[in-house]
This record gives C-alpha cells, sequence and structure tokens, in this order.
C-alpha cells in the first residue's frame, strides 16, 4: 500500500470510528496491526475466559497464542481434533466468556457491522452474551454502505473462506458466488449490526492494513 492510499484509508478509518461512536460502539483507529497488539492484550488482561470467533484476522494477528500467553482460558471452536460435538460445546461456551475477540465481513463508513455466517455462533456472540466484544478489522473491510457490504462478502470474502475450509460450494472452485443451494453452502445467516447491543459492549478496532478476506 503507497503513502497515498494509507492516507485516504486512514481518513475512512477516521470516518467510520467516529459513525461508529456516534451508533454507541467504542472505537479505536491503529495505523499498524503491531500497534493494536497491545491495545488489545490490555483489554483482555481482566478477563478470565476470552472466545475467539472464526477470524483470518485474528489468526493473521496471533492474537489467540498471545492471550494463552498470558494465562487466560482461550475458547476456540477450531483447535484441531476436537469432535463435532466438542466444537458445538466451545461454541456455546463462548456466549458466556468474558470477552470474545472477532472480526468483521464488512464494515460501512456510516457505521454499520455486517457478517455472514454459516453456524451462527460468531454472530450471536458479537451480539449478545459476553460482555464485552472486541471487533478487529482490517481497512479492506471498509465499505459505503450496507448493499455494498452485502456485496463484498458474496464477491470477496465467502469464496476463500469456503475454498480455505475445503467446502464443497460453487464459488470453492470458480472464487465467483453463484448464490448456491450446495449443502456445505457457507451464507447461511446475515446480521446488520446498526448501534451497539444493550447488554454486550461492542468495541471495534480499525486497522489501517489490509487484514483478513
Amino acid at each position: 500500500m503507497d503513502e497515498n492510499m494509507r492516507w485516504q484509508r486512514r481518513m475512512w478509518l477516521e470516518k467510520s470510528a467516529a459513525a461508529l461512536e456516534k451508533h454507541g460502539f467504542r472505537s479505536i483507529v491503529f495505523a499498524r496491526r503491531d500497534d493494536a497488539l497491545p491495545f488489545l492484550l490490555g483489554e483482555a488482561a481482566a478477563a478470565a475466559t476470552v472466545g475467539f470467533g472464526g477470524s483470518m484476522t485474528l489468526a493473521e494477528l496471533g492474537l489467540a497464542r498471545q492471550v494463552e500467553a498470558l494465562g487466560k482460558r482461550t475458547l476456540i471452536h477450531s483447535r484441531s481434533g476436537l469432535s463435532a460435538a466438542e466444537r458445538r460445546a466451545v461454541m456455546q461456551e463462548q456466549l458466556n466468556c468474558d470477552l470474545f475477540f472477532t472480526g468483521s465481513n464488512a464494515v460501512t463508513l456510516d457505521g454499520i457491522l455486517v457478517n455472514i455466517d454459516a453456524t451462527g455462533n460468531r454472530v450471536c456472540a458479537m451480539a449478545f452474551g459476553p460482555p464485552r466484544v472486541w471487533v478487529v478489522v482490517g481497512s479492506n473491510k471498509l465499505v459505503a454502505d450496507v448493499p455494498a457490504a452485502l456485496q463484498r462478502i458474496k464477491e470477496v470474502a465467502a469464496p476463500p473462506n469456503a475454498h480455505r475450509l475445503g467446502y464443497k460450494t460453487p464459488c470453492a472452485v470458480t472464487g465467483l458466488c453463484a448464490d448456491c443451494d450446495s449443502p456445505e453452502r457457507i451464507c447461511r445467516i446475515t446480521t446488520i449490526i446498526e448501534r451497539n447491543s444493550r447488554a454486550t459492549e461492542i468495541g471495534v478496532c480499525l486497522i489501517n492494513e489490509d487484514l483478513g478476506y
């Protein structure tokens, strides 16, 4: 990313952050991932249990590993070796953890979080359950509005995710959304969070780097 684009994205991030604050979310902007990590680890300091939604952004940050190094109990349903029943149990525990970290498929410039899930555990925990949630978002996830967010998810985020997870969907093969009826379709549950939840404190950490899909 050249400096002109970095500056432009910083302006977009600041605009989105202001809109998020107006909508009742906490929001903070960082220039780089290395600047954001100490803040996020500080947010985890008071938590005994920390849940993680499926997120390539969090994986690229290495956040779960660093939270575990703090001695926290981490709830990660994607750990290798878990049975289907064990994964489901972890997902249910995530709804009761002290702090939940996740990404977002898209964030609009006017301060709205837009996501599509296959199972719904991630978006449920974002909206209700944990008392605190931090949504970590790279500048590549910023879009103009909700229609653009849905388009981004279908065209940019879902195909590589389906391919990465090994699902048998048309988009995993072609890279293009076919609005399929595949039994393994991952676009099943759409959430649009327009304002902060009444029961959960949602914060959005915006980072001026490309992160995740």
